[in-house]
């Protein structure tokens, strides 16, 4: 029960900063958003050159910081990696483009809900399709095979890189691109945006929060804790909203965000499939890097990657709807993540081959 209690104080927690974000300048529906964050920092970075979509949002930052002072402090920082790296990345590629075709990760479907978009319902009821298609697979044994144990200094790598990001944000070099205007010019000022991160970064690791992991534990052993954390991130944006008077509810002309139902629902239900074969949502992912897994950071590394793919092949959904090119991707996704999927489990007789050869070595 009381395990119970501090997942729902930290979704309470995380609403309430979401909406304050906004509050302070983020964009509307947007006080947190994984997908939307990483693609904005692969456009600071010049990885994509959409001009209205460009920052290096220091929210992420401070999330990998955040979970990585708590797992010093807790001693829960072990560096380990090597499961299936190729396809961990391809899978985070896949998450991005999935997500970008709703506009949005899982962290914000629910922020989107809270704000009365109900193209948000559409998108949650993919996601939960997708994360039905991933428990398909893990019924018939899907792995992407064991992780190992390396040196620290593997670990120390990702977190250190995001204290440099945060750098070069405070020291804007030319090199460094920013929006002039659109979504990646509005932002919280630069240290309420990283203690925002921090605050969310150090209750997530401590929690475990994760929408894919609620939504999963809840279809396979009736688990309500994580799922309890989401729902309280949705009832405290939607009070927060209601206060400060953002709340619109409505299918159009919703902030950053389509109203096609199709290509909604079919973006999230990807993102969901992809995420449970990946072992957790974007946020858990980043979470988790700052922990020391490098399988999720080689997974975030994908989703970086993806954001720049996304937008350099006009992949990405705008408020005007979905791109035929993004269409093509999506579906070309489900069948990507399908043969991982058969590939690694019990169903591919190549992987019982395999799986034999290591047995008998």
């Amino acid at each position: 029960m009381e395990e119970k209690k501090g997942i729902i104080f930290t979704g309470a927690i995380v609403g309430i900063i979401a909406v304050l974000l906004v509050k302070f300048g983020n964009p509307a529906n947007m006080g947190f958003c994984i997908a939307c964050f990483i693609r904005d920092i692969a456009g600071g970075l010049g990885l994509h050159r959409a001009a209205v979509v460009q920052y290096l949002r220091p929210e992420i930052m401070g999330l990998v910081l955040g979970a990585f002072i708590m797992a010093i402090g807790k001693k829960e920082f072990h560096v380990r990696g090597g499961s299936s790296p190729f396809i961990r990345f391809t899978l985070g590629v896949v998450v991005m483009i999935g997500a970008l075709m709703f506009l949005g990760c899982p962290l914000r479907m629910i922020l989107r809900l809270g704000g009365g978009d109900l193209n948000a319902l559409v998108g949650i009821i993919g996601f939960v399709a997708g994360i039905g298609l991933g428990i398909f697979f893990l019924n018939k044994g899907f792995s992407l095979k064991r992780s190992y144990k390396l040196p620290k200094s593997e670990g120390f790598a990702f977190p250190l890189l995001n204290v440099g990001l945060i750098a070069l944000l405070i020291s804007a070099p030319a090199f460094i691109f920013f929006s002039e205007k659109g979504p990646g010019k509005m932002y919280a000022p630069i240290f309420i945006a990283l203690a925002a991160g921090l605050i969310v970064g150090i209750l997530a690791q401590k929690t475990r929060l994760c929408m894919v992991g609620g939504i999963r534990d809840l279809i396979l052993f009736k688990d309500t804790y994580l799922i309890s954390g989401f729902i309280a991130i949705f009832v405290f944006a939607l009070i927060g909203n209601f206060a400060l008077g953002y709340f619109k509810m409505g299918f159009l002309e919703q902030p950053v965000a389509h109203a096609d139902g199709l290509w909604n629902f079919l973006g999230m239900a990807l993102c969901g499939w992809a995420s449970v074969l990946l072992g957790g949502c974007p946020m858990r992912q980043l979470i988790l890097s700052g922990e020391g897994n490098t399988d999720s950071v080689i997974t975030v590394m994908g989703m970086l990657v993806g954001a720049a793919i996304c937008h350099n092949f006009a992949l990405a959904s705008s408020p005007k709807g979905p791109t035929p090119n993004g269409q093509i991707a999506v579906i070309l996704c489900f069948i990507i993540v399908g043969f991982i999927g058969y590939f690694n489990s019990e169903m591919s007789s190549t992987n019982k081959q395999v799986e034999g050869d290591v047995k008998i070595g």
